[in-house]
């Protein structure tokens, strides 16, 4: 699931790195929208994304979205790179800074977080649910954050079958501006047992 892009990523800063044991060394790295807009308007504008809401959306409509995140410090969007090609746009957020925080009893301790994978070009698999759990790492490594939200579209099968592969606890149906959205919890906690089961 990765696409081609002639940008050198090496460059960039590193915001987490993990060494994927038989897929590669993945990285997490800021998203810079002015020079990284030609790659996510490819993917965000595909129907295959519909769920992200951006299909209509101009070039110039997606970076002004992603620029205007940019200049937030409450919410962060990141390409997920694996040895050097994009991915994934993975971006994180303070729900207590969000609409969807209005929705339910948000708390300072969670983040909430939107993934958005690359059209395929080549085969790599079972790679989803371990670019997951590295990104889980990532989040839980912050200061302070000991639950993750997120809040898919309620009929985007594949996204609820994701969480529920993570042991993500789903929990109501809010209705959002944009979308009927399917909350999910993961602790701090839970995630810890879930690692210690599958060491054994």
């Amino acid at each position: 699931m990765t696409t081609t892009t002639t940008q050198d990523f090496s460059v960039r800063t590193t915001t987490y790195s993990e060494d994927l044991e038989g897929w590669g060394a993945l990285r997490i790295v800021p998203l810079i929208p002015a020079e990284d807009i030609d790659l996510i308007f490819e993917w965000v504008t595909q129907p295959r994304a519909k769920f992200w809401g951006m299909t209509e959306n101009t070039r110039e409509e997606v970076q002004g979205i992603y620029e205007f995140l940019d200049s937030l410090d409450t919410h962060h969007a990141f390409l997920a790179i694996l040895d050097g090609e994009p991915l994934a746009l993975f971006q994180t957020y303070e729900p207590l800074h969000d609409p969807v925080g209005e929705a339910y009893p948000a708390r300072e301790a969670d983040i909430g977080m939107h993934l958005l994978l690359a059209p395929a070009t080549r085969p790599i698999p079972h790679f989803t649910p371990k670019l997951g759990t590295a990104l889980i790492k990532y989040m839980f490594s912050l200061p302070g954050k000991d639950r993750i939200v997120v809040e898919p579209d309620s009929r985007n099968a594949k996204a609820l079958r994701r969480l529920e592969a993570t042991c993500f606890e789903l929990g109501p149906i809010i209705q959002l501006a944009e979308k009927e959205a399917q909350l999910g919890f993961l602790t701090r906690s839970g995630f810890d047992e879930i690692q210690d089961q599958q060491a054994l």
